[in-house]
């Protein structure tokens, strides 16, 4: 299990929980008069997806409309593919093949 996420609100917190699969926990820890909280889950894209992460659902309509022939904003695309390639090599994860032209 690795952080995934951090939030600043109880109910954000547990409602990121309930929504990943696999093993996950939820910790919190004081930061000064603030409570965090801290999400440990398996870094998947599943997950990421699931959390509303990377811009994942963005990228995810991108694929639909490339795959149909139609235009996408390409510069967009371009701009996600370079941060999913940081989140592939922060978390060991490997970027789907039909994600990258």
């Amino acid at each position: 299990m690795m952080l995934l996420n951090t939030y600043e609100e109880s109910d954000e917190a547990e409602l990121a929980l309930q929504k990943i699969s696999g093993e996950r926990r939820l910790a919190s820890e004081r930061d000064g008069n603030e409570i965090i909280y801290n999400l440990f889950g398996i870094p998947s894209w599943r997950n990421f997806y699931k959390l509303d992460m990377y811009q994942l659902s963005t990228l995810k309509k991108i694929i639909e409309k490339r795959t149909l022939k139609q235009s996408y904003d390409q510069l967009k695309y371009k701009k996600i593919i370079t941060n999913l390639k940081y989140v592939e090599k922060q978390f060991n994860i490997k970027i789907p093949a039909h994600w990258v032209q």
